[in-house]
């Protein structure tokens, strides 16, 4: 008889204390739950195992990514509706079990270990980065960090980014497609920079070289920029060539500790600066402010969390750090500022765009999805699902204000106090 989708359903709703708001098909063909719900499907028992072994996100992520687990159904609402109950929860699921007293709840546990069949934890999925402990943003380890995220193909990317080959929050209009939103944001960075023919730019993590095209093409600005990801700097140097712009943008593999050659006018650090790590951050400030003119500026956009009431309880998204971005870290935009004037700098505008990097996650999501057959082989079936989870449950987080994105300008101003920025700065005139 099949029942093994009721059985999980009846131990998780004792367990969470609360209906499950999914519905629930299991391997054997049994379902359970609302029949108008998204259903998470277990496809085999290794699934079960999966989560078992790993309660909690870590668990689910392993199951998903291996194909253990499915979503049938609109993925968006599936992941919203499971927020409150695994990104959300602050216990351990191994825990929540440790703690029910109730002596069903133990038989049906009970009962859950023998469906789920032998009692060998599944190897994780190999997309699943997997290192000894070991000191945290050295030039070494991030290096070895960006490669993972970075060097998995061009043409991988060239589908979920599109021609821009942008990889942060574009800056939408109501009526904008994603190459429109991405050039203005582009434009809008470089009018906060002031960038005028003649100037010098530093674009710390480049990625496939859009800032740097950009800039140069349309502001006439001499613009260095850089990247620890070889197949990024590659592709960037080609785009570069072709545009007829080698004598005005130089694409180097460096870390930004390594940048020896300043002045600059202007320094862009587009969704970089979450690879930075807290205990790095105040030296990576010091070195873009040592790096700028007096006068000069910097754009520092970055993805920022809400901040806690301990914040020495932070810590790093299991499944963002094992597939996603390993090392990353994020931190409330209060501390960024902070941390940015301790090193010297005049913080001037901040700008909230939460509601645009939401929206563009959902097209390169879409983006994602149109062409998955060829973007799986381009890399792994494992490592699109990686990539279709992160970016559909970020987009949630952006909407839900779990988690925000800021442009922050700030001015090494000179000792006479003059910024250089007009009275008025949302007008950004140079």
């Amino acid at each position: 008889m099949a029942e093994a989708a009721p059985r999980l359903r009846n131990l998780a709703e004792q367990v969470l204390g609360g209906p499950l708001p999914v519905r629930l098909k299991a391997w054997d063909g049994s379902e359970a739950g609302p029949p108008d719900a998204p259903a998470l499907v277990l496809r085999n028992r290794r699934a079960l195992r999966r989560m078992l072994f790993k309660p909690g996100e870590l668990g689910l992520a392993r199951a998903w990514v291996s194909g253990d687990l499915d979503v049938e159904g609109d993925l968006y609402t599936a992941l919203d509706a499971m927020a409150g109950l695994v990104w959300e929860r602050d216990e351990d699921a191994r825990g929540l079990l440790q703690a029910v007293r109730d002596p069903g709840v133990r038989a049906a546990a009970r009962e859950l270990l023998l469906l789920a069949g032998p009692p060998i934890p599944p190897a994780p999925p190999g997309e699943e980065i997997r290192r000894p402990r070991r000191r945290l943003h050295t030039r070494r380890t991030d290096k070895q960090a960006i490669s993972h995220h970075y060097d998995v193909g061009n043409d991988f990317y060239e589908i979920v980014l599109g021609p821009s080959m942008v990889y942060s929050c574009a800056y939408w209009e109501d009526a904008g497609t994603l190459e429109s939103a991405q050039r203005d944001k582009l434009e809008l960075i470089c009018a906060k920079l002031g960038l005028k023919e003649g100037r010098r730019l530093l674009d710390v993590g480049c990625g496939w070289g859009s800032m740097a095209i950009h800039a140069a093409r349309e502001h006439g600005v001499s613009v260095v920029g850089i990247t620890l990801s070889q197949e990024q700097a590659a592709y960037a140097r080609k785009r570069v060539a072709e545009e007829g712009l080698a004598d005005r943008v130089e694409i180097r593999v460096q870390d930004y500790r390594d940048v020896v050659d300043g002045p600059y006018d202007a320094i862009s650090s587009i969704g970089m600066a979450e690879h930075v790590g807290a205990e790095r951050y105040l030296e990576y400030a010091r070195q873009l402010y040592s790096l700028l003119a007096p006068g000069g500026r910097l754009l520092n956009h970055q993805i920022a969390r809400r901040p806690q009431s301990d914040e020495s309880a932070y810590e790093v998204d299991r499944f963002i750090d094992a597939y996603v971005f390993p090392d990353g870290e994020l931190a409330p935009v209060g501390t960024t500022v902070t941390q940015l004037e301790r090193a010297g700098f005049e913080v001037r505008d901040v700008e909230s765009i939460r509601e645009h990097y939401a929206r563009t996650l959902r097209r390169w999501v879409t983006n994602l999805e149109a062409d998955w057959d060829h973007a799986a082989g381009l890399t792994s079936p494992g490592r699109a699902r990686v990539w279709r989870l992160y970016m559909a449950a970020s987009a949630l987080a952006f909407e839900r204000n779990r988690i925000g994105v800021n442009q922050v300008l700030a001015v090494r101003t000179p000792e006479s106090g003059d910024s250089g920025l007009p009275l008025r700065t949302r007008t950004w005139n140079a």
